[in-house]
């Protein structure tokens, strides 16, 4: 076994402590990743703040770079010393209809999530990057674009991703018109991504005090959703409206701007939605959802980040600030993103 520091909850409400883990022994198709930066998901919020005491102890973690210390015997794509990124998922069961179309986020066999997932070998509960290495499968580590900052590009791997595939599902590109609902840590990277691929972007915002912020990611039009004369005019008029709102709330009023043989993905909120019928019947409306991202999506947003110069906005703080962080992530203090960085721990 493989000793490494990380910070780990040992039940539920506890604090985050530095301990020492073990982290498996590489197999033959494993690499070894020193991490250097971790951002910080609402989902380790969730995570910690989970009832069942049999989901403990729980290193968080699942959007972090680093570099390359070791790989197993059959590793060919990867070298120590090459610079790497990981998600979400560290491993999928590869046969099912799922994993075969290069969808392993939604592999029937339930994909291996970075942390509080069980390995497909050894069934061990995996642990989180809030650490300072990870052995993970080689076929769920990616090439990371080196002349970008690799704290800033961390959350592409779970923010990112999840935005990203349905931008490319619904085949955006020059002149489409996108509205982005929210713009927190996916919202964000939402209209860059968009922008970048052509888009005309619309943001729909309840503050009108983030019209500047919006503007300045690449927004084209700023929308108050909670103004019924602003979201008139834009009744009808929108291809495709990525929902990142992370709480319960109304899509009717997002519905109402899409257009004809529109969609309106939900990405933000898990939880149970109710919509009239009617508002998807006029206009044959579509309204789906989507979470992270296959192989093939995920190698293909980093190269198109590296070629375009995108990363998140993000507040790196030091590891030892972690709780800090959590807090104010809870209070929604953060703009974008906050990024832990781990060399502190080596």
């Amino acid at each position: 076994m493989r000793s490494t520091l990380a910070y780990q909850a040992a039940f539920p409400g506890a604090a985050l402590e530095r301990v020492m883990i073990e982290r498996r022994d590489l197999r033959a198709d494993d690499v070894a990743v020193r991490v250097t930066h971790c951002g910080v998901c609402h989902t380790d919020l969730h995570a910690l703040r989970a009832e069942q005491a049999s989901a403990f102890p729980v290193v968080p973690g699942h959007e972090f770079v680093g570099e390359v210390t070791a790989v197993g015997s059959d590793v060919l794509d990867f070298s120590v010393g090459d610079p790497v990124a990981v998600g979400n998922i560290v491993d999928s069961c590869g046969e099912c209809p799922m994993c075969l179309a290069g969808q392993e986020n939604f592999c029937r066999e339930f994909p291996t999530l970075t942390y509080g997932g069980h390995d497909r070998v050894d069934g061990s509960v995996t642990r989180g990057a809030y650490a300072a290495e990870y052995v993970v499968r080689d076929r769920f580590v990616y090439h990371r674009p080196a002349g970008l900052d690799p704290a800033a590009v961390a959350p592409l791997m779970c923010a990112g991703i999840t935005v990203w595939e349905p931008l490319r599902r619904w085949q955006v590109g020059q002149g489409t018109k996108v509205g982005v609902v929210g713009l927190g840590g996916l919202g964000h990277l939402a209209v860059k991504l968009a922008h970048a691929l052509g888009a005309d972007v619309t943001v729909f915002t309840t503050s009108p005090d983030k019209a500047d912020g919006a503007y300045a990611l690449g927004a084209d039009h700023v929308v108050v959703s909670t103004d019924e004369q602003e979201m008139t005019a834009v009744a009808g008029s929108l291809a495709l409206v990525i929902d990142t709102v992370s709480v319960a709330h109304d899509l009717t009023p997002y519905l109402s701007t899409v257009a004809l043989d529109g969609t309106l993905c939900s990405l933000g909120y898990l939880g149970t939605v109710t919509v009239e019928t009617l508002s998807l019947l006029l206009g044959r409306k579509s309204l789906t959802s989507a979470g992270s991202g296959g192989r093939t999506h995920t190698q293909e947003l980093l190269d198109f980040c590296g070629e375009h110069g995108i990363t998140a906005d993000v507040e790196v703080v030091p590891s030892r600030q972690v709780s800090t962080a959590l807090d104010r992530l809870r209070r929604n203090d953060v703009r974008y993103r906050f990024v832990l960085d781990l060399t502190d721990l080596a």
